[in-house]
């Protein structure tokens, strides 16, 4: 039953691995020789962005756009392998996953207090441009998750550590207060205020302070759900932000909010916002899925149907897997779905599916590194069927010590 998943597993690693872990990215196309003929100017610099992003054939080769580090992609890595060490307690996936950490501890922005990460390249979009380098709470949480993993899994106190700077970064960053909730800013420099985002950091705050014991980590993590909760629509589903700018419902944002609202519960044993939890749980399975297990992007289109919702939905579905007996299955068709339309012969995963065709470009973290850490932790939930994991050739696993 597992040998779908793993095979995929095995040739997407392979695939990171024979590229040093680096790769392309949907926001990359500012690293193009044209880029200084926008003469930053936002509007020119979307523009180049986005034919370089969107186009169906990938112009990065021709353009100059080369495979880069990647912070998010190394974060979804060390993820990945943490997992699979809890799995299977071999050493191997231990040491990986704890190299990508290094990396990541290395490689941390130092303009702020604490750990925080951005991208390797500048980012623009229509409220404006993200400069190289500059932290997000999106990119700096789905990062810290996989230090909290390593920590619970190691008992390593340097990954805690990181942890909490992750945390002292979160704190500084710019809140809207309201009545009925704080909602932590996307970025550190101004507010921006993004119901995603604001959880991503909450379900940080929430998971570290179960180790840490710092009241203010959990006080403020309960601010930014109440925030949130309190402003979910009456189906269930969120707007991706408040601002009317920002009034669509997606797939893989909905799920971010899913998995870190469970996060909060399940470290602080706070249950106040569970009802909101479960209804939007129902609504994302009802609404984002066809029979067929493929992912659909928005509450009301199919298309384009984006690899990264179909790694989101594979996690998030593992995630509750333990509050819905369905979600397991729910994990398997759509990681069977995603396998047979969407991952390349040599192991890569394409970008989209369009009604027309298929964007194949390979993104590492957008795909490949997301795809890795989604199908990890599906094998982590499922039972082992006897049979050996065949990831890397010639690991020695002590006996004793496996799950299979």
């Amino acid at each position: 039953m597992n040998e779908p998943f793993q095979s995929s597993l095995t040739a997407v690693q392979k695939w990171v691995e024979e590229r040093n872990y680096k790769g392309y990215d949907p926001g990359d196309g500012q690293t193009s020789f044209l880029a200084p003929l926008t003469f930053g100017n936002l509007f020119a610099e979307r523009v180049l962005q986005q034919i370089i992003w969107k186009f169906p054939i990938n112009l990065r080769p021709v353009l100059g756009v080369k495979p880069l580090d990647s912070t998010k992609g190394r974060g979804f890595m060390a993820f990945g392998h943490m997992l699979l060490f809890q799995k299977f307690r071999r050493d191997e996936d231990r040491l990986k996953g704890e190299a990508c950490l290094d990396w990541l501890d290395k490689n941390h922005t130092t303009t702020y207090p604490g750990h925080s990460w951005g991208n390797h390249f500048k980012f623009s979009a229509r409220g404006g441009s993200i400069p190289k380098g500059e932290p997000t709470i999106v990119w700096s949480s789905l990062i810290g998750q996989g230090f909290l993993e390593a920590f619970e899994q190691t008992q390593n106190e340097r990954w805690l550590e990181v942890a909490k700077g992750i945390c002292t970064w979160i704190q500084s960053i710019p809140r809207e207060r309201t009545a009925t909730g704080t909602c932590l800013s996307y970025v550190g420099y101004e507010q921006s205020s993004i119901h995603n985002s604001s959880l991503l950091g909450a379900g940080m705050l929430a998971r570290t302070w179960k180790h840490a014991k710092k009241d203010e980590y959990i006080d403020l993590a309960r601010q930014a759900v109440l925030y949130s909760c309190s402003r979910q629509r009456e189906d269930g589903s969120w707007w991706y932000g408040e601002h009317p700018s920002f009034h669509w419902i997606d797939n893989f944002h909905t799920a971010y909010n899913l998995d870190n609202i469970k996060r909060y519960i399940d470290a602080t044993g706070d249950t106040t916002f569970k009802p909101h939890l479960m209804k939007g749980y129902q609504y994302f399975k009802d609404v984002f899925f066809e029979d067929t297990g493929r992912p659909r992007y928005y509450h009301n289109h199919t298309f384009p149907v984006d690899i990264q919702c179909a790694s989101q939905a594979i996690d998030t579905f593992a995630l509750f897997s333990e509050l819905d007996p369905d979600a397991l299955e729910m994990a398997q068709k759509v990681a069977r779905w995603t396998i047979t339309t969407m991952q390349d012969p040599t192991g890569y995963f394409y970008y989209r599916q369009y009604p027309m065709m298929i964007a194949r470009t390979p993104y590492f973290h957008w795909g490949q590194a997301t795809m890795f850490k989604a199908l990890a932790h599906l094998l982590c939930k499922m039972p082992c069927n006897g049979t050996r994991m065949n990831l890397v050739a010639h690991v020695d696993r002590p006996s004793g010590h496996l799950s299979c």
